[in-house]
């Protein structure tokens, strides 16, 4: 029976499927990195339509709050934006940290990123919960 390739590897050079596999697993950290980031700037962003809105049905001018209030929409925007930009730094770190582990053959796994992702969505749903009901 022929040898496969894998069989006639020398010891300690890595699968490339497997540097693949990595880099694809970072790619889709910044998918949702980026995701989270736009979904932070549409929420800013209709937050300030919001307060316009009144002026585009000819309704007079409310007292103007002061430039320096940022409402919740504002803030959870900024917020979102924050968290995107910081799990795309992270999965950079976690993808050279993996790739260094694949070619010293000591992985191990790791669940740190994914449970700040967590615990990030579940923060950001009941946000959204306690806002929506607050808005009632």
């Amino acid at each position: 029976m022929p040898d496969t390739p894998e069989k006639t590897k020398p010891k300690g050079v890595p699968d490339r499927r497997v540097h693949m596999a990595n880099e694809r697993t970072f790619l889709a950290w910044v998918r949702t990195s980026i995701g989270i980031m736009a979904f932070g700037f549409v929420v800013e962003k209709f937050a300030l339509f919001m307060k316009r809105l009144p002026f585009l049905f000819g309704e007079p001018k409310p007292s103007a709050p002061s430039p320096s209030s940022l409402g919740y929409s504002t803030v959870f925007g900024i917020v979102l934006v924050a968290m995107g930009a910081l799990m795309g730094l992270l999965a950079f770190i976690r993808y050279k940290k993996v790739e260094r582990e694949i070619v010293e053959d000591t992985y191990q796994p790791s669940t740190l990123l994914d449970v700040l992702v967590v615990i990030g969505l579940v923060a950001i749903g009941l946000f959204l919960v306690f806002y929506m009901i607050h808005s009632i």
